[in-house]
């Protein structure tokens, strides 16, 4: 474990981010005061959790034991930390892992925090965010390439300023390519050469939207490209710089040595030893088939990307400045899939209301983020319109949870999918979800709202509230609301049978 600086007291006003990659885990707590970054402490274990998927994508138990080990680790250097104040993220290894579900249950336990499963696009946009905030660029007008290789996949991110412009993941690491081409360690020219190719196949794709005329620099993330310029610059051969010539001869050493374990070379640490090989190959594949004279050290990389994003969303949602791109993203959905607009901001508010009516009785369970998760999923309920009008909450569902959005991880879609599609209908479909009390109250809402706003007229957010009832739920209206509003009366008590039918809770009219 590194600890490069002693940690203050308290963690009030501090955030943290846990970046659990293939190769390593990492912590960072950091600071923003006056929106420049601050770091406070980094703490990183090789946990190789890359290296334990089998040859059927199961996560090896001893994998899994690495890791919790090092998020209980964690969870001691957090201790007194709230849950705003932290976020984990996950990344190619349990998005390919099959039983990541069962690891991840036992990994929060570990961590005493949740956490994200992110996708291949979003892990590269917050790489760039961290990387834009911590070496803002001389030209913001100018074009800027930025590559981190991980353990299993390596994203390409094409930027200007500090909007990513193209943004790609690519399933090709430095601990896949190693163990793949390099498996008992041997190191040959013949082993570097096919791991070339393989990488070359895998980045092939990225040659036209990434090409040499649509940036002026280049820089390297994280581990691979750190480790590789640190290893130049204590050999005395570069001030750091990776150059395609300086990679040759990084290979030349690597074939010298002829085993990795002999690997011994100024600057590089023994835990890079085994998948050094693989970061080569692909370093060396990208400075020649995108002609990159020269691939510069980043000083960012995605756990600072984190802690940057989670600070806006606090800064949000404290109403003093910046945004949630969260936010952006759902309104940027809305206009993509011609979402009506007024309607879905009706629904949000009377949904709204119903959630507000009952979060004291839920308690702790119904946070800012439930209550924003219902909100999202309002403005987003109907984007299924644009494939059929016919069962459009199945194609809402299946649109939130597939397509890409900014911001959002994995599992925040698949929540959003399941809200949407809970929207009308029956409920067996959701059973197991609807067992999580939150949920079942989350979604009752958003059907009781999308009941209310049927007629896609104006509304009175007011005219219905929700109550808790013991485990039930009763909802109130007035006999003069219920006169002049028959058609929504007679839905509401068809919903009503339908909860006592199928639901976990009994919704209970007024008599």
């Amino acid at each position: 474990m590194d600890k490069r600086e002693t940690p203050p007291p308290g963690p009030q006003g501090l955030l943290a981010a846990i970046d659990m990659g293939s190769n390593s885990f990492r912590l960072e707590i950091g600071a923003l005061p006056h929106d420049r970054y601050r770091r406070v402490d980094y703490l990183k274990e090789t946990v190789r959790l890359g290296a334990g998927l089998d040859a059927a994508g199961q996560l090896t138990e001893d994998a899994a034991q690495r890791g919790l080990a090092c998020l209980r680790r964690f969870a001691q250097r957090l201790s007194g930390f709230e849950a705003g104040q932290v976020r984990a993220v996950a990344t190619q290894t349990l998005r390919e892992a099959r039983n990541r579900n069962a690891f991840l249950l036992r990994a929060q336990d570990a961590l005493g925090f949740p956490i994200e499963v992110i996708t291949g696009r979003e892990e590269a946009r917050l790489i760039y965010a961290g990387v834009h905030h911590l070496q803002p660029p001389a030209d913001p007008e100018a074009g800027r390439l930025v590559i981190d290789i991980g353990g299993r996949s390596t994203e390409l991110i094409l930027g200007q300023g500090r909007t990513p412009r193209v943004a790609e993941s690519f399933a090709v690491g430095c601990v896949s390519l190693s163990m793949r081409f390099f498996p008992d360690g041997r190191l040959t020219r013949e082993g570097f050469r096919a791991a070339q190719v393989a990488a070359g196949a895998e980045l092939e794709e990225a040659l036209v939207p990434f090409a040499r005329g649509q940036w002026t620099e280049a820089l390297g993330s994280s581990g691979t490209a750190g480790a590789v310029a640190q290893l130049r610059a204590a050999n005395g051969v570069t001030d750091g710089r990776i150059t395609p010539a300086g990679l040759r001869w990084c290979i030349e050493r690597c074939l010298d040595a002829g085993q990795m374990d002999r690997i011994a070379l100024p600057g590089l640490k023994p835990e890079r030893r085994a998948v050094l090989p693989g970061g080569l190959a692909i370093l060396y594949t990208l400075a020649t088939h995108f002609d990159i004279p020269a691939l510069m050290p980043a000083k960012g990389a995605l756990r600072q990307g984190v802690i940057v994003e989670l600070h806006e969303r606090r800064q949000a949602q404290l109403r003093r400045r910046g945004t949630d791109m969260r936010d952006e993203t759902v309104a940027a959905l809305q206009q993509r899939f011609g979402v009506d607009v007024p309607q879905a901001a009706r629904v949000g508010s009377v949904a709204l209301s119903l959630f507000d009516d009952v979060r004291a009785a839920l308690g702790e369970r119904a946070d800012d983020d439930s209550r924003r998760e219902l909100a999202w999923a309002c403005a987003l309920h109907e984007m299924g319109q644009m494939v059929s009008h016919h069962d459009h909450h199945r194609h809402s569902a299946y649109l939130l949870s597939a397509v890409d959005a900014a911001g959002f991880s994995q599992s925040q879609q698949r929540r959003l999918g399941d809200l949407v599609l809970g929207q009308r209908g029956g409920l067996r479909k959701l059973e197991l979800q609807l067992a999580q009390p939150l949920f079942a109250w989350q979604v009752l809402c958003l059907r009781l709202a999308v009941i209310k706003c049927h007629a896609r007229g104006p509304v009175d957010p007011q005219a219905l509230r929700l109550a808790p009832r013991g485990p039930d739920a009763e909802l109130l209206f007035t006999p003069q609301w219920a006169e002049t509003h028959p058609r929504t009366l007679f839905l509401l008590q068809e919903e009503a049978a339908t909860w006592a039918r199928q639901g976990p809770l009994d919704l209970v009219l007024p008599a």
